[in-house]
């Protein structure tokens, strides 16, 4: 990874039991929901606020989650097109995609 990425610490939370990390933007729950499978997380979805328009903060949740997802040597499988597309857009952090996947 590239280490002069400088990246915004957000505060995270993984809620194991939603199967889901969650942060707030204003007062406002923010989530991306997952599911595990052997050493892969697959990012299944996002929600947020309706009429939430800052994609500039999904994209620093997004960087932040492929941080824990190096911290727990995970490989990461984007299964939404907005996801595929921060790989697409984000190079550095595309050794977090298994063998096999091409985006």
């Amino acid at each position: 990874m590239d280490t002069n990425v400088l990246l915004e610490k957000m505060d995270i939370k993984d809620n194991t039991f939603a199967r889901q990390f969650e942060t707030t933007l204003d007062g406002k729950l923010i989530s991306l929901e997952y599911s595990f499978q052997e050493k892969k997380i697959f990012l299944t979805r996002i929600n947020t606020p309706e009429g939430f328009e800052n994609e500039e903060f999904i994209n620093d949740l997004l960087k932040n989650i492929m941080e824990i997802a190096y911290e727990r040597k995970l490989k990461v499988v984007p299964i939404l097109p907005k996801i595929a597309l921060f790989f697409r857009k984000n190079t550095t952090y595309r050794d977090l995609l298994p063998p096999g996947i091409k985006i």
